[in-house]
């Protein structure tokens, strides 16, 4: 119980961090923001920054409620990733500890899943019956 109630914490908290102070601005503001954001592995700003909202807003979002939690937080964790070690990486240590920060509850997630409170543990239970 004491796990799954972290869990919960966990999930919601880092969840909606990201999904409203990250990603929802990057959606909200998509066409602005394009111009000066970086163009990443080749794939160009547009793709890149639709790849960033994907992750930030909407996995976020599933991680938030536990939809498919495991899958939901990779996304997540790569950009976090990303934004630490390629698009900081000439930035002071200060730039990529929050991205690094952000990236360490969604790889722990990842190998714990959602927990009891969470939508993939209520249609696992829905399956066994």
């Amino acid at each position: 119980m004491k796990l799954d109630l972290g869990l919960l914490i966990l999930r919601v908290s880092a969840g909606l961090m990201m999904a409203l102070g990250h990603g929802w601005g990057k959606l909200t503001g998509f066409s602005t923001i394009v111009t000066r954001f970086p163009s990443l592995f080749g794939l160009g700003s547009k793709v890149s920054l639709a790849l960033a909202v994907f992750a930030e807003f909407f996995c976020a979002l599933a991680v938030v409620v536990g939809f498919k939690t495991r899958w939901a937080a990779v996304p997540v964790a790569i950009t976090m990733l990303v934004a630490a070690v390629i698009v900081h990486s000439a930035d002071p240590w200060s730039k990529k500890e929050l991205a690094l920060l952000f990236a360490v509850p969604f790889i722990t997630l990842f190998f714990t899943d959602g927990g009891r409170f969470s939508v993939d543990s209520f249609t696992r239970a829905k399956g066994r019956r």
